[in-house]
């Protein structure tokens, strides 16, 4: 019997974030069910909850959808999902999962998978990015193109959230977008091309970026300062020193990533945290000032406690009006 990895003319990687269920559902639904491609799906989820997307995406479309496991071979006219906390990766033809360093927060991420799969196909892979917010997968489909691949985005016009999408046309990564259903479409048209493979250079960048996505969770020894100088920025997963990779994109020394929009994210999550923090704090104290006021008997005391539970009062009140004015950014 004839190894079917033979008759595998390349890989498909899929990245979404918000409004991916949708997307990803729609895009299963287009595929041709002789696709000669493995597709790979990577959608942001929370590393604590049991996930069901393999069989929403199963029932959605044609081709068979199951949860991606280590050391799986790849199979043409299948569809691999990722697993919660774990990074989907591709090793020749095999996937590889691991615990490695959260990239812009999360674990899967897709430039992680996106630049595997760069690594290990490079033009024999076609990189599709979908909704969700922020600018999540653009490195990735920057390394796909880089390798000789093709890279397609979701029609900004159709996603539920438009910004990843947006954010890969305003970089310059994006051949051809497509509405969600239409994306099987143009998956066969270039599965029916010739493709031309030639030599190239090796992306030691590249490759030491995959090296850490690849690494145990807790690994040392991460050389990530060979990839930048010092930012000045400290990391929000673990407070370390963040190294600048490119223009716009980081490191910590133990491996977290994190791109500019990603970080000024997370920047402004820390910064509501600690209002919420203050406003507590104050309440506190207003509370324990009117107590101690009304413990004392009327009095310069008493008006010492009266007139700091009012100080805290205010300044908690003008706390919450500046949260509740703020637009609150949405991460999935």
């Amino acid at each position: 019997m004839a190894d079917s990895t033979y008759d595998l003319r390349g890989v498909v990687v899929v990245g979404a974030s918000a409004g991916g269920v949708e997307a990803l559902s729609s895009l299963a639904a287009g595929l041709p069910a002789d696709l000669p491609y493995a597709v790979l799906v990577v959608l942001h989820i929370p590393s604590d909850a049991p996930s069901v997307l393999p069989q929403i995406i199963d029932r959605a479309g044609p081709l068979p959808a199951t949860r991606a496991t280590d050391g799986e071979p790849l199979l043409p006219s299948h569809i691999y999902v990722c697993a919660p906390d774990r990074h989907l990766l591709l090793e020749d033809h095999r996937i590889a999962l691991s615990r490695g360093p959260t990239e812009n927060g999360y674990r899967p991420a897709i430039n992680a998978l996106f630049r595997s799969a760069a690594l290990a196909f490079g033009p024999r892979v076609v990189g599709v990015l979908m909704s969700g917010v922020l600018d999540d997968g653009v490195l990735g489909l920057a390394a796909i193109k880089a390798r000789g691949g093709t890279t397609i985005c979701q029609d900004p016009e159709e996603a539920l959230f438009a910004s990843m999408p947006l954010s890969a046309r305003a970089a310059g990564v994006v051949d051809q977008e497509a509405a969600a259903m239409d994306v099987g479409r143009l998956l066969k048209q270039l599965a029916e091309r010739d493709i031309e493979e030639y030599p190239m250079e090796p992306d030691r960048r590249m490759e030491l970026e995959n090296r850490i996505a690849g690494s145990a969770r807790f690994a040392i020894g991460l050389d990530t300062e060979v990839i930048g100088e010092p930012s000045g920025y400290t990391c929000p997963d673990c407070n370390g020193s963040l190294q600048s990779m490119t223009e716009g994109s980081f490191r910590c020394r133990v491996g977290h990533a994190w791109t500019a929009d990603a970080l000024l994210s997370a920047r402004d999550n820390e910064i509501e945290n600690a209002l919420w923090i203050a406003i507590r704090s104050l309440q506190e104290k207003a509370k324990l000032a009117r107590t101690l006021a009304g413990k004392v008997g009327p009095g310069t005391m008493s008006l010492r406690y009266a007139t700091a539970a009012e100080e805290a009062e205010s300044a908690s009140l003008v706390l919450e009006q500046r949260l509740s004015a703020t637009e609150p950014v949405h991460r999935e």
